[in-house]
């Protein structure tokens, strides 16, 4: 019987953390009661995008996206939609139309989806990433082909080169330019080496990880083709164990392509083998630095190496080695596909392609998105995030992690692209994105940046070592209150000399979340400093709860409070002991009327 219906369900680590495998199980079992297991495909795939929705399931053809999906929902979904075709519109997604009526929207019709532009994440969520032949469905491994049948390994780089594709890690530096240096030593006869780093240890990132475990093929085959264009026969895929779907999926995928000669000797029947395997981290972020991953990969410590040489000359035990990110080998294969005007068409004068950003923080559609560079981070906050929770005024948006910096309302009409962000003290960094409201304390923020890099740094070099530990010394000074003027420019100057005698990019970009914050919003380390408040009321040193008028006696504050620091009878406003109060904020969630505040 041929199969009417597909439900595709996520399988990326999010969703899976859900219980989206249950639901799967329970998809199966409803359908095989039924009786219509031989008209519908049930399968996992990897990461949908829109993580706030999760777990998810999208039914084909019709293109119906279910959120928030529980095993208990399937056997009304099996009855009244794969049986009798009825939408079941109470767990159907729905967004207010123009005439501001929620109406069900199809997958790609979603505000979500519709203002995206998919490369390097175009598979995942489309097909199941443990069955190669889906995968060969939808292109892959049809640009090897091409490159070994059709193109010289100089071909190849020169289509890479004029595509302008820049690096996805965070430099930004040319690719097809980075993979010329390493192929003059082609001829050498040296063993070269071409490596993935899939080392993602920012806060709120999971880009790399989404697509290797969403269509892990199309980074294998991208790392075939580099290696041919550089003369490399080895590869390596370096990834955290920390992610362990990842590596799974990633191990099966590489098996697979042995089995069907995508990997191996003689690819294709040509003169071009290529093995490829991955190797495991331990998630210490400074092993993002290509150098620290190189020592890593060697069985040393993961420390920065002092550069020049540069791993295209000098890299992998020596040998000439190039290294990419894996979104930015994600866009490789569809580059040799279609060609570098195809690619270049996308985006900007100087930043072309698209970029994939993972959204989290205060924003309504968390998830993971890609857009054309030159999109503006108010269509991406506003547009494919649909804007802030609860009517919140936007505050701030983080850009590149622990590495970049924070803008602001005045910067949201700023076309997203390398550039752009860097001349605003900020980064793309890897494409992690924290949106922050009004309720957002920047300079807890930036302390919050900056312990993270202290507790990342590899010690090497005494600039991040030290220089990074008295910068959060002097933050926990001025959100305990105790800060001084004085102490804002003392963290200023040694923000400075941090970032321009660091040993590697991680260092040197470190100050960056507190230089950005000083600079958008010094008027909060003003108030910190002088008036010893916190504007936003999260230093807890700094802020005191108060009962206002609004207050209706419901008691709620009163029973939560888990220090009985709160009196008062029933219908009677009621008081808070400020010397008793333990500044938990549990009497503020807790309050209906809002009439619990901080000052």
């Amino acid at each position: 019987m041929a199969i009417v219906n597909e439900v595709v369900i996520c399988g990326g680590t999010g969703c899976m953390s859900g219980n989206s495998k249950a639901v799967r199980d329970a998809f199966l079992k409803e359908l095989e009661v039924l009786g219509i297991q031989d008209e519908v495909e049930v399968y996992m795939s990897g990461c949908f995008g829109l993580c706030e929705k999760g777990p998810v399931c999208v039914i084909f053809p019709d293109m119906t996206f279910y959120a928030h999906m529980k095993p208990e929902d399937v056997k009304e979904i099996c009855e009244e939609h794969l049986l009798k075709g009825r939408v079941v519109k109470r767990k159907a997604y729905a967004e207010l139309n123009e005439d501001k009526v929620m109406e069900i929207k199809k997958f790609q019709e979603m505000n979500f989806y519709k203002k995206q532009h998919r490369i390097a994440l175009r598979n995942c969520g489309m097909i199941d990433p443990y069955n190669i032949k889906e995968a060969i469905a939808n292109d892959a491994y049809f640009a090897l082909h091409k490159a070994l049948t059709e193109m010289t390994p100089d071909e190849v780089i020169n289509v890479v080169k004029d595509s302008g594709l820049r690096g996805r890690g965070g430099a930004g530096f040319s690719t097809g330019l980075k993979w010329s240096l390493a192929a003059v030593h082609r001829n050498e006869g040296k063993q070269m080496y071409i490596i993935c780093n899939a080392d993602e240890g920012d806060p709120g990132a999971f880009m790399d990880r989404a697509v290797l475990e969403g269509d892990p093929h199309a980074v294998i085959e991208a790392m075939a083709i580099g290696g041919y264009a550089i003369g490399a026969s080895q590869g390596y895929v370096y990834v955290r164990a920390e992610y362990p779907l990842a590596v799974e999926r990633l191990n099966y995928a590489i098996g697979e392509a042995y089995k069907n000669g995508l990997l191996g000797k003689n690819i294709f029947g040509t003169n071009f083998s290529f093995d490829l395997e991955a190797r495991l981290g331990a998630g210490a972020f400074v092993c993002g630095e290509e150098t620290a991953l190189l020592a890593s990969i060697e069985g040393e410590r993961g420390m920065p190496r002092n550069k020049p040489p540069f791993p295209a000359n000098d890299g992998l035990w020596h040998k000439p080695t190039i290294i990419n990110n894996v979104e930015t080998y994600a866009n490789i294969p569809q580059i040799i596909l279609n060609g570098a005007d195809w690619f270049k068409s996308i985006g900007t004068e100087k930043s072309k392609g698209t970029k994939v950003f993972a959204l989290g923080g205060k924003i309504n559609n968390t998830g993971l998105l890609e857009v054309p560079m030159g999109t503006t981070l108010r269509e991406v906050i506003y547009g494919v995030g649909g804007g802030i929770p609860k009517g919140k005024a936007f505050k701030a948006v983080q850009t590149g992690g622990p590495s970049g910096g924070c803008l602001t309302a005045k910067h949201l009409d700023t076309p997203i692209d390398y550039d752009n962000l860097t001349a605003l003290g900020s980064m793309m960094g890897s494409g992690g994105m924290i949106v922050m409201d009004e309720d957002n304390c920047m300079i807890d923020v930036a302390r919050f940046f900056l312990e993270f890099t202290v507790d990342e740094s590899c010690g090497k070099c005494t600039p991040c070592r030290e220089g990074t530990k008295r910068m959060l010394e002097i933050l926990n000074k001025i959100t305990g209150g105790n800060g001084t003027l004085e102490d804002i420019d003392e963290l200023e100057t040694l923000a400075h000399t941090i970032k321009d005698s660091a040993l590697c990019g991680l260092g040197q970009t470190a100050p960056n979340p507190v230089l950005s914050t000083l600079t958008n919003f010094r008027d909060e380390y003003i108030a910190h400093v002088v008036d010893k408040k916190c504007p936003a009321g999260v230093c807890k040193a700094l802020i005191k709860y108060y009962i206002t008028d609004k207050c209706i006696g419901c008691g709620k504050c009163k029973r939560n409070c888990p220090v009985s620091a709160i009196s008062g009878n029933i219908k009677e406003k009621h008081i808070i002991d400020t010397g008793a109060c333990i500044k938990c904020g549990a009497c503020k969630a807790s309050c209906p009327k809002d009439a619990i505040i901080t000052a």
